[in-house]
């Protein structure tokens, strides 16, 4: 499948994409080289392969939880406009 110029043009306008006239066929040449990857993709033997939904039937390594407080707080205050101690100085918004 190959697109033509107008096409281009329609395209860029249903996803409200100004192109400048330069651009068309710079634009033109890249979906055509995406559609034929997608041509490409779709003449590769799929029989036999079990259609995934996602990664869900993986599992995931689990790891101890542990609460901690990260000890960087200097490294994470350094460069904090203004501070109070270890914590974040910001100014009032209520009164």
């Amino acid at each position: 499948m190959s697109l033509d110029t107008e096409t281009v043009r329609r395209v860029a306008s249903l996803a409200r994409i100004h192109l400048e006239e330069a651009e068309v066929a710079r634009l033109q040449g890249e979906l055509n080289g995406i559609l034929a990857w997608i041509e490409q993709l779709q003449a590769v033997d799929t029989s036999g392969v079990e259609p995934m939904a996602g990664g869900g039937a993986t599992r995931l390594r689990m790891r101890e939880d542990v609460v901690t407080d990260g000890g960087i707080a200097e490294a994470v205050l350094a460069n904090a406009p203004d501070r109070a101690g270890d914590y974040f100085a910001v100014p009032k918004v209520v009164e």
